[in-house]
């Protein structure tokens, strides 16, 4: 039988879950992500926490060798060249504990899911009329 996953009510509950070499990366990852997209909110949603705004924008997860950013497969595709140094997977991309957070790259990433689901929000509401 898997492992059962945890439930947290908040992402503060979440953090405050995680050892403290590991929560002070994800606070600021948590920080950065709410200063560059600060509409969104802030949730919990497949155990971890969750950003939404127009939709799904980025999830991040702990686990035990590293932390991911969850921010959707046409990220891959736009970031193919930046992530190369990187564990990916559809639409995740794994981060060592023992590197520095790559914040320049979030920040664009970050922006570029901003973007992105603000464009897919006016095309379904021109779709609408």
């Amino acid at each position: 039988m898997p492992p059962r996953m945890t439930h947290y009510d908040s992402v503060n509950d979440y953090l405050k879950a995680q050892p403290a070499s590991v929560r002070k990366t994800l606070t600021q990852l948590r920080k950065l992500i709410r200063e560059l997209a600060p509409d969104a909110e802030e949730t919990i949603s497949y155990c971890m926490p969750a950003y939404k705004l127009n939709g799904p924008l980025v999830y991040f997860g702990a686990f035990a060798k590293h932390y991911s950013l969850f921010a959707m497969p046409t990220t891959q595709i736009q970031f193919k060249e930046k992530l190369k140094d990187y564990p990916t997977s559809k639409g995740t991309i794994q981060f060592s504990y023992d590197e520095p957070l790559p914040e320049k790259l979030i920040r664009e990433i970050v922006l570029f899911r901003v973007k992105e689901n603000r464009e897919k929000e006016i095309m379904k509401k021109k779709k609408a009329k």
